[in-house]
């Protein structure tokens, strides 16, 4: 409904109307995202970024045919041409000792990238010293990757056939070299390296044999008798990797400045080389005095970071690293950049081969192919960080000035910060991610990016997969070691954001611990049998005089007397509950309570929430046995029967558990029951079955309480049991129950095996053990019992709890809120419903200031589908709520339509005493109570798009006492304070803070009789308590429990019908009994300052907040209006019409909280509205 109003017009506001200041001040309750959102945890991203198969290079086979001072026939070179293979040009010594020293140059290049690897030189080899290097490495290498470099410098081009040249022995014919048999000696994985002209014909050649050898290996795994099937098969080739110099049909450069192996020393030594072309090209004029003798002079290690060449080194890593991570696609960036190091390094600095080569019109070919890069506009980075560096080194090295750092990492995280700060939702990732990463490895840098870092996590999964696809693990997994106080809130927020989203980094925890399992399952043991040794009273008679039998009474969500409601909740999922047990703290006092909450067993003295405590003599299920065996045993005769302390962590944790099995919040309850199962289920497996499973005893219950209302354990909600020979024992089926609306059906347990002796699991622990000492080990014939043992408690203890709460890291926090945002959504709608309100009240202020005269204008009629029994008018929108026995209906009175109708969900034979609306100026809730002490709150009611839906409930009074006549459960709402005041058979006034979910205040009535009705001020901290033995009771909550009633009136001599205590600061109370009589108090006077006589023998009274009116209700068939001086204003007998018939006996009545309205409900079905006259209106 609420949505639907949202798309109506602001009617009647104007530009100069605004909303009451107070709206905006209000709290919201039940409004959390825990109870607007459900409880399960965010859909989880694939993660593609743990490298499952990571390798490592650990073979190195380099295969030089250069055969010095020898051209081959095909290429015809310059004059001058390019001479330097690995930096050293072969005509200035010998030529064998040029090829060797050449070999260790190679050596010691690829040494810089992967010094752990095993290296093999070939010079100018034959193909039988290939084949005996690549088969000896293979073989060394075994799973691990294997690195074939080949320089065809010295030998003719490859051929189209799939041929590279080696030599024979006596150098006197080049001898071609197959590509297959080259795949078959090396295997896979490998990497292969062709630095010679045409070498995209070898990278061809490859890829068609290994087509050819997939084929094979699919021939012959499809037939066996295939020839094929019969040989050796040849290996797969999907994991090799390839690099080639050149395309197919091109020749290397031949320029005299360049080296003639450029591509290798690209791949090599790619500072050098890029060095060196930067300053062949026409900007270095730009940088007067740089020459290339000068470039062999800068100083510095490449693994030094703070020296000039280990800069640039830095900067060339960052770059590349960015290049690839923004081009490539994500599956193919972590293949070749985080799989292997040697392969990230040669790919990075293949990087820089292809733009240097394609300056001279040679294309650097590679398998798998990447996209072209060499116009990235990081390469203008690049050079303008070359710029810089080499502008400084004539100073620095004529003049020894001291280098300054290039601004190159600052600018980049500028950058970065410039993304976060101004771009929008939908964008492209930030390209500088990869260089953040960089920076991590910087001490100067590192706490800005660590900030920068934890803002872009902070923007959602997607970004924290993100980083993590860039490699960002590593980086904070070894800063974790760091002894920097100040990086440690940003390094646990950004763990934080990690851990959140990938799952799979959180070590599970095991949902139960095994230490527990068996104490447990022992007093579950002792409380059935104790079943059977103590006989319960027969269902034949009580003390009433007659006792519908246990198996046929309703079951009754009464069990959870706790003192906090939101912390009972969270521990009833797995992991909370595993974590509570391993914190334990336990105070033994005779007769109190057990409050459960994460991490602490707590004792509580209040006695309305005693678990079952002798005082309190009311015996739920197996607590009338625990108390039978405190009475006939002493702690130390208990304790060697069961072999566990009566008071023991196990035995309180049990009666928590029987209590939640009960509760009025359906998720609550159904877990509570599956680990009572469970635990009964291994009790009864762990036992003698003979004694378990005694059909005489499992048939029986516990006694009904004195409520007569008895219960089964199985049920939560819906009928009992259909035959008498189902049981309600914890190890045997139950009946499925009829399904109801918004009510679960019946949920079976596991029925305990039967025909094979055990010996008690407990029985098999020395009796010396310590509590947490390991259990025996499980024999082999309980195998097939454990297995299906743990399938029931695996689908059983699934919650989504902690899943849920991992999200909120997972989801921006920095983030300004949508309700929050001025121009959002909710924030517009918002502020509709609070013009709205101002509107509601303006105009009904002003029909109250005109007079009214009469009530009896009727404005709406309709048949209820029950008997109304409460009726509310919601504060501000044309709808009100109309409760029967245990439904709801909520009706359109503006438009005479019914908008829903749904069921409470309460038990049978009990019945909805009052509502309540939640947050009425905003989104509203609903708040229904029952006479079995069940609080209940709802959302989405009479909304044409949604369905009702549960918010929360619990267990509001516990200890409802049995009268003749009771008023049920009666509350008052504080929406100021979000105070939910609750009483009514019982002794107490219970305050929950609705906020906090938790019991504040449990204040003693200090009467025999029932609360009837309940009036609070927030401002002046009172409470004003009508009573059914007449009285009225002030309390003020300020004042300790002993001394907070601070006034009791004895004026009425029978039922107080309604106790109203007025807002105002000077307000009085207005107290009405059956009688008629209406009493005004003053609450610092002893006595009434005024009394008014009205009609007697009422059923029903309201107090017009606002209009100083009074309506009552009778037996007598009408309804009587009065104003605050008793004048009678009108009666209400007939229905408005032609066929107007009698009203019915009227069962309630409420007025609006701001219009002049009144709602009556009556019983024969009918609830109708009137209102003050059209004239008026």
């Amino acid at each position: 409904m609420e949505s639907e109003m949202l798309q109506s017009p602001l009617l009647g506001l104007g530009e100069e109307d605004e909303a009451d200041l107070t709206d905006w001040n209000l709290p919201l309750a039940f409004m959390k995202k825990r109870h607007c959102e459900k409880i399960e945890g965010s859909k989880s991203l694939a993660q593609s970024w743990r490298m499952k198969d990571r390798m490592k290079t650990v073979s190195v086979a380099l295969v030089l045919c250069l055969n010095v001072g020898v051209d081959p026939p095909d290429v015809v070179k310059t004059t001058p041409c390019a001479r330097l293979e690995c930096w050293i040009d072969p005509l200035s010594m010998g030529p064998q000792k040029a090829l060797e020293t050449i070999g260790a140059n190679l050596q010691k290049q690829y040494e810089n990238w992967q010094p752990r690897a095993r290296y093999k030189q070939s010079l100018d080899p034959t193909v039988d010293e290939v084949k005996k290097l690549c088969t000896s490495l293979r073989r060394n290498a075994k799973e691990e990757r294997v690195l074939f470099h080949y320089n065809g410098h010295g030998v003719p081009r490859p051929t189209v056939n799939g041929e590279v040249w080696v030599f024979n022995k006596n150098y006197t014919q080049y001898i071609p070299l197959s590509i297959y048999d080259l795949q078959t000696w090396m295997g896979s994985p490998s990497i292969f390296v062709y630095d010679c002209s045409n070498a995209g014909l070898i990278v061809k050649s490859f890829k068609q044999f290994a087509l050819q050898r997939e084929q094979e290996l699919e021939v012959a795994a499809i037939n066996p008798n295939h020839p094929l099937a019969q040989m050796p098969l040849p290996p797969s080739m999907k994991n090799c990797i390839q690099l080639a110099a050149c395309e197919a049909n091109e020749l290397l450069p031949m320029i005299p400045d360049l080296p003639a192996d450029l591509f290798t020393s690209c791949l090599t030594t790619p500072i050098k080389i890029a060095l060196r072309w930067f300053c062949m090209q026409k900007c270095v004029s730009l940088v007067p005095g740089v020459t290339l003798d000068l470039i062999e002079k800068i100083p510095g290690r490449l693994n030094d970071r703070r020296t000039p060449l280990g800069e640039l080194n830095w900067i060339f890593t960052a770059i590349t690293d960015t290049i690839a991570w923004n081009v490539l696609p994500r599956d193919l960036f972590q293949k070749l950049f985080r799989q292997d190091l040697l392969v990230a390094s040669l790919f990075r600095n293949f990087l820089l081969a292809e733009r240097i080569m394609r300056s001279y019109n040679c294309t650097p070919v590679s398998s798998p192919r990447l996209p072209p890069t060499y116009m990235h506009a990081m390469w203008q980075a690049w050079d303008l960080a070359v710029d810089i560096c080499l502008s400084q080194l004539p100073t620095i090295i004529e003049e020894g000035t001291a280098f300054r750092h290039s601004p190159f990492f600052a600018e980049q995280l500028t950058a970065f910060q410039v993304w976060l700060t101004m771009g929008v939702e939908n964008r492209s990732p930030p390209e500088q991610l990869p260089i953040v990463l960089q920076v991590l490895l910087s001490q100067v840098h590192r706490l800005r990016a660590l900030d920068l870092l934890g803002r872009f996590l902070d923007l959602g999964p997607w970004a924290v997969s993100l980083a993590l696809s860039v490699g960002i693990f590593p980086y904070v997994l070894k800063l974790l070691q760091s002894s920097a106080r100040e990086l440690r809130p940003l390094l646990v927020f950004i763990w934080a954001k990690i851990l959140a989203v990938d799952s799979e980094l959180v070590v599970a925890l095991s949902h139960l611990v095994v230490q527990y399992e068996s104490n447990f399952c022992t007093v579950a043991l002792q409380f059935m049998e104790e079943e059977k040794n103590y006989p319960l009273p027969s269902p034949a008679a009580t003390e009433g005089g007659s006792l519908t039998p246990v198996r046929d009474s309703p079951c009754t969500p009464r069990l959870r007397s706790v003192s906090s409601y939101g912390n009972i909740r969270a521990v009833t999922t797995a992991r909370s509950l595993n974590k509570s047990l391993q914190n334990l703290s336990l105070t033994e006092e005779s007769g109190s309570s057990v409050a459960f909450s994460p991490g602490n067993l707590s004792t509580s003295s209040s006695a309305s929430s005693t678990l079952g405590s002798p005082e309190n003599e009311e015996y739920i299920l197996s607590f009338e046995t625990i108390d039978k065996m405190r009475r006939v045993s002493s702690y130390s005769a208990l304790n060697s029967l069961i072999g566990v302390s009566f008071n023991s962590v196990y035995t309180q944790i049990w009666r928590v558990l029987l209590h939640l099995a009960a509760d009025p919040y359906p998720e609550v309850s159904d877990l509570a029951m599956k680990v009572l199962n469970s635990i009964a289920y291994k009790a009864t497996v762990n036992a003698r079955p003979q004694r378990i499973l005694d059909t005489s005893s499992l048939t029986q219950s516990a006694p009904a309480s004195p409520t007569n209302k008895g219960m089964h354990i199985h049920q939560v909600g819906g009928s009992p049991p259909a035959s008498s020979t189902s049981s309600c024992s914890l190890t045997n089926d139950v009946a499925k129950q009829p399904v109801s609306r918004d009510l679960p059906s019946g949920r079976p347990g596991p029925t305990g095996p039967t025909g094979t002796q055990y010996t008690p699991h407990s029985h098999q622990f020395p009796r010396t053990r310590k509590m947490f000492d390991k259990g025996p080990d499980q024999t082999a014939d309980d195998a097939d019992d454990a297995a299906g043992h743990k399938s029931f408690i695996c689908a059983a203890m699934q919650t989504g709890f902690c899943d849920w709460s991992a999200r909120y890291f997972a989801q921006p926090v920095m983030k300004i809120p949508e309700e929050h945002d001025l121009e959002s959504q909710i924030r517009k709608e918002r502020e509709w419903r609070f013009l709205r309100n101002t509107r509601v009240r303006k105009q009904a202020q002003q029909v109250i200031q005109k007079g009214i005269t009469r009530l009896d204008d009727q404005i709406f009629l309709n048949r209820n589908p029950g008997v109304p029994s409460v009726v509310k008018f919601h504060p501000f929108t044309p709808c009100i709520a109309v409760a029967d026995k245990d439904s709801i209906c909520f009706w359109d009175w503006e438009k005479g339509e019914k908008l829903d109708y749904f069921h409470n969900g309460n038990p049978r034979y009990t019945r909805v005493t009052a509502m309540e609306y939640l947050n009425g100026q905003d989104c509203s809730l609903l708040l229904t109570a029952t006479d079995d002490g069940a609080i209940r709150v709802w959302k989405n009611f009479a909304d044409l798009e949604k369905n009702p839906e549960m918010v929360t409930a619990w267990q509001g009074l516990s200890d409802m006492l049995p009268t003749t006549r009771g008023a049920g459960m009666v509350v008052d709402w504080e929406q100021e304070t979000g105070l939910l005041m609750s009483s009514g058979d019982v002794r107490i006034v219970r305050i929950w803070d609705t906020d906090r979910e938790t019991k504040v205040q449990d204040i003693p009535t200090g009467a025999d009789s029932c609360v009837t009705s309940l009036s609070c001020d927030s401002h002046r901290s009172l409470i004003v308590a009508g009573l059914g033995d007449g009285s009225i009771r002030v309390y003020d909550r300020r004042m300790a429990l002993s001394e907070c009633r601070v006034m009791t009136y004895r004026e009425h001599t029978a039922w107080v019908v309604k106790a109203h205590l007025q807002k105002h600061p000077e307000g009085h109370i207005v107290s009405v009994s059956v009688n008629g009589d209406v009493r005004f108090f003053d609450p610092r006077m002893p006595e009434s300052v005024n009394v008014l006589q009205i009609v007697k023998g009422l059923t029903s009274l309201d107090i017009h907040p606002q209009a100083n009116l009074i309506a009552c209700g009778s037996m007598n068939q009408f309804t009587a209006v009065y104003n605050g001086n008793g004048e009678l204003i009108n009666n209400i007998k007939y229905y408005d019409g032609f066929m107007g018939q009698r009203v019915g006996a009227i069962s309630c009545l409420a007025f609006h909280p701001h219009w002049p309205h009144l709602a009556v409900g009556s019983n024969d079905y009918y609830i109708s509205v009137y209102s003050v006259e059209k004239r008026v209106r």
